[in-house]
């Protein structure tokens, strides 16, 4: 991708520490990634809820939902998949710059991409692996997607026709096969509050 040359950064009278502290809260980017069906986006609307009952400032970005409108020009080849993670770390570090509890549910399968986003958000960046075996996710199949792939309607499926490569070493991991939806975000809960002492 070509950038232009053209450009200067405008320095703010405004910055990150100044918003957090009229906020009472630390910018962070809990970030979960899973396969299809592994209940990423179910675990974090209920992670964002949470925190929006304790009077939070929180914002989710799901991954389905921004394919409706900032990523509708992508596809799910590796190049565009590399691409929409990159989209969404460059959102996601402005809602964090805004001292803003941010949630990311992305399926985000490549390690690289995962490393890129926590590199561009730094020590503010939570990755939360939500494990769920590849059965229980086909049997769950919330939106048709494994049928479809299995019937090769759709080409490079996570999981089928596409890799995922598991987290090495996530701050946190949940196993929604295992474990209610309530323990999985206590677990993440508790993560936060031991880092980043956010109640």
């Amino acid at each position: 991708m070509k950038k232009t040359k053209n450009i200067v950064w405008h320095e703010m009278k405004v910055d990150k520490e100044q918003r957090e502290k009229s906020l009472g809260q630390k910018g962070i980017l809990i970030w979960l990634t899973g396969l299809s069906g592994s209940g990423k986006s179910t675990v974090g609307a209920a992670l964002e809820h949470r925190f929006h009952k304790a009077g939070r400032a929180t914002y989710l970005l799901d991954g389905d939902n921004v394919r409706h409108g900032l990523n509708s020009d992508l596809v799910f080849s590796e190049r565009d998949r590399t691409e929409n993670i990159r989209r969404i770390g460059e959102v996601a570090k402005l809602f964090v710059d805004a001292g803003i509890i941010t949630i990311a549910t992305f399926v985000s399968p490549f390690k690289n991409d995962r490393t890129a986003v926590r590199n561009l958000i730094g020590e503010g960046f939570v990755e939360v692996y939500v494990d769920c075996d590849i059965k229980t996710c086909m049997n769950r199949d919330p939106k048709g997607l494994y049928k479809k792939a299995l019937a090769g309607e759709i080409s490079e499926f996570t999981g089928i026709s596409s890799p995922y490569e598991i987290p090495k070493k996530p701050e946190v991991t949940v196993n929604t096969a295992s474990s209610p939806v309530e323990e999985c975000i206590d677990m993440i809960i508790a993560f936060i509050e031991e880092r980043y002492n956010e109640t």
